[in-house]
Formats: C-alpha cells, sequence, structure tokens
C-alpha cells in the first residue's frame, strides 16, 4: 500500500513536470521571437519543514515577534536549513511583502546567472570622419553600453587617445549615443521624493560617475565652511561641471554651531540648492545629488576634458546626442571591471542605480531591448528556473526602490538555498554584507550591527529600507556549526526602528543549537 507521504510526492513531482513543460513552451516562442537560446526553467522539488530542533527555535522567534514595535506590522520570517532547504521556522512566510533593496538579492542572482561573474560594460569613442592634418573632420561619438563604472579619468584616458592619433581639432560635432537602453529615465514607481538624491538616479546607457562608490548619474557637492561666520560657504562639483548650477543659499555659522547643510536639486532641472550652515571650523561636507539626463552630464564633462586635453572645437561644433552610424570606426574602448566585482559596491553598499541598470542590461543582452520590462522577464525566468514560485511575486524594478515589488519571505529564503549549488555562488555570498565588519567594502551596511554578539564576523546577509520596511535576509552559522539561511521582511511598521528585532533574530539563530 502507497503511503499518504509517498503519493504526495508523485502527485507533486507529476504537477510539477506540468508546470514546467508549460514554462518551457512559452520560453520556446520568446526565444523564437526574440533568437535567443532557451533558459532552462526545471526546477528541483522544494523540501517541506524539518523535523529536528524546530519546535524550541520556533518558541524562541516567536517570542521575538510579540515585541510592542511590531504592533499592527506584518513581520515575514522564514529560516532554513542551509544544506537541505528544509524550514526549520516560518512566521507569515507565504505573506508576500515589499522587500525594499532586499530586492536587489533577486537581481544580482539573474545577473551571475545570465550574464556571468566575467561580464564587462563597454564604452567606445568612434568616428564617422577622416584625420587630416591633425584635423578631424566629422563627428566624434562616445557610445554607452551601460558602464556605472565610467569616471572622469576614463574620459581623460580618452582624450590621451585622441592626442596619440595625432588629433588637436574637431570640426564635427561631439555626439552622445545613448542608444544601447531606452529612453525611459525612471523606474515606474519611483518618488518624486527620491529622484533629486544618488539614491534615486536616473538610468542612461551613457552616465558617469564621480568616485570609486560608481554611484552614476551623480555628481559630488562639496561644502566648506567661508572665510568668517556669516559668510557664504565655498561651494565645489565632483567633477567639474557647467552642466549643473548650484545655488548658494547657505551660511558659515559660529565654531559652536551645528553642520545643518542640505543638498537638493530641484525637480525637472539641474539646479542644485545648496542651504543650511556650516559651522567655521567644520569639516567638508561631501553631499551627492542626481543629475536630470545623465547623457547630457557625460558630454558637458567630456567636452570639457578635451579642451583640457588641447583638443579644440569649430566654432559650428556641438554637443548632441543622436545615434552612431554603422560604419562608423573605432578609435578607442573601454571595458568595466567585471560583474564579479562589481558586485561589491552594488550589494555591499546598496547601490540603487546599479541594480536598475544590471536589469535594462539583461533585457538587451537577452532580449534585445534595454528596458525594465524585458530585464524583468529575465529576472523572473531565472527565478523559476531556480524552482521561486513567481506566480506569487511580483517585480517592478531592479533595486526595490518600488513600493509594489513583493515576494513572500518563504521564496525568498529558498531562493537563497537554491543558488547554493551555482558554480558563481561564493562570489554572490562574498558581496553580502557582514555583521560588525568595520571595513566598509567587507561590511557595508552591517557595518555597525551585531558587534559584539555570536552573529559579528558571521552573518552574512542583505539589508533593505525604504518607509515603514526594513528587510535582512542571508545566511547564518548556529553555535554548532549548522548553516541556516533566513529572511526577514518586515512592513507597515510605525516605529522608528524595527532593526533592533531583526538583528535579535539572527543573534538567536547565531547562538542556536540544534542538538536542542
Amino acid at each position: 500500500m502507497i503511503s499518504a507521504t509517498v503519493l504526495y510526492m508523485i502527485i507533486s513531482a507529476l504537477l510539477s513536470f506540468a508546470s514546467a513543460q508549460e514554462d518551457e513552451l512559452e520560453l520556446l516562442k520568446e526565444a523564437l521571437i526574440y533568437e535567443q537560446p532557451v533558459v532552462a526553467v526545471a526546477a528541483p522539488v522544494r523540501p517541506g519543514a524539518a523535523a529536528h530542533g524546530s519546535e524550541d527555535l520556533t518558541a524562541a522567534l516567536d517570542e521575538i515577534l510579540q515585541d510592542s514595535r511590531l504592533a499592527g506590522a506584518l513581520a515575514g520570517v522564514s529560516v532554513r536549513l542551509a544544506d537541505t532547504g528544509e524550514l526549520m521556522y516560518s512566521h507569515m512566510g507565504d505573506i508576500r511583502l515589499h522587500p525594499a533593496s532586499n530586492m536587489k538579492i533577486l537581481t544580482a542572482v539573474a545577473a551571475l546567472e545570465m550574464l556571468g561573474p566575467d561580464y564587462r560594460f563597454t564604452t567606445e569613442l568612434l568616428t564617422d570622419g577622416k584625420i587630416r592634418d591633425g584635423t578631424l573632420d566629422g563627428n566624434l561619438y562616445l557610445k554607452g553600453k551601460g558602464d556605472p563604472t565610467l569616471m572622469k579619468e576614463d574620459l581623460d584616458r580618452f582624450a590621451e587617445r585622441l592626442l596619440e592619433l595625432g588629433i588637436r581639432r574637431i570640426e564635427g560635432h561631439l555626439v552622445g549615443d545613448d542608444s544601447w537602453y531606452d529612453d525611459v529615465r525612471l523606474s515606474l514607481d519611483l518618488d518624486w521624493s527620491d529622484e533629486p538624491y544618488y539614491t534615486g538616479t536616473q538610468v542612461s546607457a551613457l552616465t558617469l560617475s564621480p568616485n570609486g562608490d560608481y554611484d552614476a548619474g551623480t555628481v559630488i557637492v562639496e561644502v566648506s565652511p567661508g572665510a568668517a561666520a556669516g559668510s557664504k560657504p565655498q561651494v565645489k562639483v565632483v567633477p567639474e561641471t557647467d552642466y549643473v548650477t548650484i545655488v548658494n543659499e547657505a551660511v558659515t555659522g559660529g565654531n559652536s554651531g551645528r553642520n545643518t547643510i542640505k543638498v537638493e536639486r530641484e525637480h525637472g532641472t539641474n539646479r542644485i540648492i545648496v542651504s543650511g550652515t556650516i559651522p567655521l571650523g567644520g569639516a567638508t561636507s561631501r553631499i551627492w545629488a542626481s543629475v536630470w539626463e545623465p547623457t547630457g552630464y557625460v558630454l558637458d564633462v567630456f567636452s570639457r576634458t578635451l579642451r583640457e586635453h588641447g583638443i579644440t572645437f569649430s566654432a559650428m561644433s556641438e554637443t548632441v546626442t543622436g545615434v552612431t552610424p554603422d560604419d562608423a570606426t573605432v578609435l578607442a574602448s573601454r571595458q568595466s571591471i567585471p560583474l564579479s566585482e562589481l558586485l561589491i559596491p552594488f550589494m555591499k553598499l546598496s547601490n540603487n542605480g546599479h541594480g536598475e541598470i544590471l536589469t535594462k542590461e539583461m533585457g538587451r543582452v537577452i532580449h534585445g531591448e534595454g528596458s525594465w520590462t524585458r530585464g524583468l522577464q529575465v529576472t523572473q525566468d531565472v527565478l523559476a528556473g531556480l524552482g521561486v514560485n513567481t506566480d506569487t511575486i511580483v517585480l517592478r524594478d531592479g533595486s526595490g526602490m518600488s513600493h509594489i515589488t513583493m515576494i513572500p519571505a518563504d521564496e525568498l529564503s529558498y531562493l537563497l538555498y537554491a543558488i547554493q549549488d551555482r558554480s558563481w555562488y561564493s562570489l554572490f555570498e562574498r558581496s553580502l554584507p557582514v555583521a560588525g565588519a568595520a571595513d566598509r567594502l567587507t561590511g557595508g551596511t552591517l557595518h555597525t550591527r551585531m558587534k559584539g554578539t555570536a552573529a559579528e564576523g558571521n552573518v552574512k546577509a542583505k539589508t533593505g529600507s525604504l518607509t515603514s520596511v526594513s528587510t535582512l535576509s542571508g545566511y547564518v552559522t548556529t553555535s554548532d556549526g549548522e548553516k541556516l539561511v533566513f529572511s526577514i521582511l518586515i512592513n507597515n511598521y510605525v516605529a522608528s526602528s524595527v532593526r533592533p528585532i531583526e538583528d535579535r533574530i539572527a543573534v538567536t539563530l547565531a547562538n542556536w543549537s540544534l542538538g536542542k
């Protein structure tokens, strides 16, 4: 006689097979339309609940979730054994919740799977003209292909390359080509209140970063005290550019005053308002601001760079946007760091722009269209192939800034379990912030949390934060050496912070012994 358990397993396997066949037919149709390889979606049979050690753990975690700061809030918490994927604990684990920057886990996984750890972005310098007696008689094209790591130093090297080719003058236009992606700059759900800041940068295939954190599409506004109390502070923009206009409304205060400097770009413009007070003896404030239309920003900095190197333009020349002709000649090209290295600032520092650029890049590479729609389709297909139930998730962007993106904690913990057999998994795990690690490119957004506990140097997890949303998902090793996968998604809270609750859960898991 067949037991109920065996019968359930047989039925589940048949249903899974039927579902996989249906998914494969859809992917085959997609492949024929876009002439792309079919992505395998056959998913492993998902494990059920763990049979050992879960009762005491349930009591301990249930007690933590009685915290008054969670009154009226939703807390999805999921804990699995890392070696089998079995559920040790699930509280509201099947409820769809906003992941905030835990969405970056999904984007990173999809990018590693589809683009590969060695993938690099490319920027090219091309022309449709000829070089005669030191003059380029034709247009100079700067073609962007999404590189978020392009910096002023790279533009300097492009200028140096032109000098090596004997170019001292340009008779044509300087053309910025951002056609690698579509022209939709902001994801659907990005709030206007986020758009002026580095957390809400516009996405262009041709963009520029002001420093090695690679906050593409931003400038750094440096504010230093003036010569005397009551005077205007000194303001500098990095990199130097005329693309933004600084409106200095700030004041230098007394030595004992408080720094209240605020930098905000007006919506729809590149007017950056500097306000507040900086103490006379205070340190320089460095604040990142996004730019409106990053393509024009790159062109402005590059034209300035060319002139710095002694390359002049004809009186009729100007900077414009356009598409590079197919028969244009490549004069120079530049490749970014590989994806395996870009993951560090992306995940450790929770860089929103990287999440959106990677999403559009996947759409461009896999489906020939650099859009959020096609990029998110790639992410969803990868998740389905790993066994995530994509019928219960909603994807709207690649960074997690959306208040519409949703995923249950059980699905997120399952994803973290399922990727452990991937060849790139060690690179993914390395990219996660490490609790209590002082170095900012190791500890990342967890560098000040859980210090002095069993979780310090142990918990490797992605943080997430939006208004009334706080999340933490990753890995932890128990006191007896058992690796666990966990996901904590807290939504709709009104307390000042629920991070102490997340930390308490993580520390409890680190102190746990499955032999109890």
